[in-house]
């Protein structure tokens, strides 16, 4: 069942590896493949979530606890009371924004799964991109670099390693993070994440 879910992929991402100019480290395959994703997750999120909606309860979340900060500074009981019995209405309407956030995440998890899953498999795994320091550093990686090794099942340090470069899920991670902020931006979005 794997080999055809592989082959799959292949069929579908294969062409567009081989139009990478270099095949054996992929690096504008994997911008591709996370300008894709990203546009797929923020089209469900217009389309599944109802962002008026969303908009107007984070809003009032923000008017509740800005109350409860000036009630608690004032110290008055009957307000701070007052308040209490409308939290249990704000829970409730958190409760059904967070509902609500949920389903383009369903929608596209699978499909987000196996396109991982994929390039795990093919020759991505093998990208390595070049940062310049300021983004190397700025990205936290030489944490990663140091702490990674030292996690259970994680593996060696990777001796070959060149200065200032990062795999292909620390790239992909970074395009999309990229890419949905300018693609949320094009769709008119209020808010980031």
């Amino acid at each position: 069942m794997a080999d055809i879910i592989i082959s799959f992929l292949n069929y579908i991402f294969n062409p567009l590896l081989s139009l990478d100019p270099t095949p054996n480290n992929p690096i504008l395959t994997v911008f591709v493949i996370s300008f894709i994703v990203s546009l797929i997750t923020t089209v469900a999120n217009k389309y599944l979530v109802n962002q008026d909606e969303m908009n107007k309860t984070q809003k009032e979340m923000r008017e509740f606890q800005e109350r409860v900060k000036e009630v608690q500074k004032s110290g008055d009981q009957k307000a701070m009371a007052k308040l209490q019995a409308e939290q249990v209405e704000m829970m409730q309407k958190q409760s059904k924004m967070m509902t609500e956030q949920f389903k383009p995440m369903i929608a596209t998890m699978v499909p987000i799964l196996l396109v991982f899953w994929w390039m795990s498999a093919s020759t991505i795994k093998n990208t390595v991109v070049i940062l310049p320091p300021l983004v190397y550093y700025c990205s936290l990686t030489p944490i990663w670099h140091t702490i990674g090794p030292l996690i259970p099942g994680y593996g060696a340090a990777n001796p070959h390693a060149l200065p200032w470069s990062i795999g292909w899920l620390l790239w992909y991670f970074l395009c999309t993070l990229l890419m949905s902020q300018v693609i949320r931006k094009f769709m008119g979005f209020e808010q980031g994440f």
